[in-house]
């Protein structure tokens, strides 16, 4: 019986140091961020240095979408090849095989980089919005500046090798997640598994999102892969399981079948360890806050910003939020008066005070009613 007690005990044990010890992947840098909360679940050296070959190619997709919200570029708008872009599909690296004073189309282009991850398709891209791939290159990099990737500089739009085309993989993280963030019509692209390109003067050619995730049906819907001789396998990749989504990047994997298997349980490991909770969506969620001598007897308050919380399973148990305020507030209220704070505590600790705002005016009742409920109050304490 003792036996049977103590091997219990034992599988318990490994199972539960399993459960929240950190993932064992064999990969140089890695971070994992939950993107609603933007806190940092998992990292191994994230600030390192690192070549990221084709994951460039999500800053070159972003820079395109951001014009196509600005209406600064259409889908249907076409580019010429140059033989600078056409030789790139003649020697040996990731192409699109476009031909030399073709003419394609952005959407083509867009698809030739994001799913075939042509670097062909990268330089008529680049070429035709800024009229060299070095000034798409200094465009690029305002981007990356802007958006706070701190340790990335980009000297090309496709990744090939250049010694001055770095960055990290917590550069990389925030730069995905900007990707998915500010343009989820067009990150829909990303999870397409191929692409046929109609090329002119041959047969079409159909090839496979180099993803290997995104054949996988785990929620995997992105997002760029990654090869250079120097730096080995690379990915950059997403994970949505019901409202919830994880990123992952990782550089340094030796073989595609560990980039695979080793994202894929870096992923993993995040959604079974962890959850995310939603305290409130900024201007939607409402807070009912009791108003004194106001037309109404509540207000509702809101937050300015989204409040999500990311903690480890083991500790989900221990979240409480309070709504604090000296109150009722006195009318008249102004809308985006402040009028409260949400207070989150993890046991006895406060990890986070947030303010919360009046979302419309409230006038204040006129002089006989004020008299009424101020007498009222006094006799019964009823406000």
């Amino acid at each position: 019986m003792n036996k049977i007690i103590l091997k219990f005990l034992t599988i318990y044990f490994l199972l539960t140091l399993n459960l929240f010890s950190n993932p064992k992947v064999d990969v140089k840098t890695a971070i994992l961020l939950d993107f609603d909360s933007n806190e940092i679940i998992y990292e191994l050296e994230p600030d390192m240095s690192i070549y990221p070959a084709s994951m460039t190619k999500i800053m070159t997709s972003i820079i395109v979408f951001d014009l196509l919200k600005e209406n600064k570029l259409s889908m249907d708008d076409k580019f010429i090849i140059s033989e600078k872009a056409w030789r790139l599909s003649q020697s040996g690296y990731s192409s699109m095989f476009l031909m030399v004073n073709d003419e394609v189309s952005v959407e083509n282009l867009l698809k030739g980089i994001i799913v075939a991850s042509g670097n062909d398709a990268c330089i008529a891209i680049a070429e035709g919005i800024a009229g060299s791939e070095e000034n798409f290159a200094d465009i690029m990099n305002e981007k990356a500046s802007e958006i706070g990737m701190t340790n990335t500089n980009f000297a090309n739009s496709s990744g090939i090798n250049d010694p001055d085309n770095y960055s990290t993989v917590r550069d990389i993280a925030i730069m995905s997640k900007y990707l998915i963030e500010n343009h989820p019509d067009y990150y829909e692209l990303f999870k397409e598994t191929n692409f046929t390109w109609d090329r002119t003067g041959g047969d079409p050619i159909t090839q496979g999102n180099r993803n290997p995730l995104l054949y996988k049906r785990v929620g995997v819907d992105g997002i760029k892969t990654g090869y250079l001789a120097v730096e080995k396998y690379s990915l950059a990749s997403s994970m949505k399981r019901d409202e919830r989504r994880l990123i992952a990047v990782a550089s340094g994997f030796q073989t595609k079948n560990t980039r695979s298997t080793g994202s894929l349980k870096i992923l993993s490991w995040g959604f079974r360890n962890t959850d995310t909770f939603k305290i409130s969506k900024k201007n939607e969620t409402m807070f009912p806050v009791k108003s004194w001598l106001g037309k109404k007897t509540d207000i509702q308050g809101i937050t300015k910003e989204d409040i999500f919380l990311t903690l480890k399973k083991k500790e989900a148990r221990n979240l409480k939020v309070f709504l604090k305020y000296n109150g009722p507030i006195r009318a008249p209220i102004s809308k985006d008066q402040k009028i409260a704070n949400i207070e989150i505590y993890v046991k006895n600790d406060l990890v986070k005070k947030v303010p919360v705002y009046a979302s419309e005016d409230i006038d204040k009742v006129n002089v006989f009613k004020s008299l009424f409920m101020s007498l009222n109050y006094l006799i019964w304490g009823d406000v």
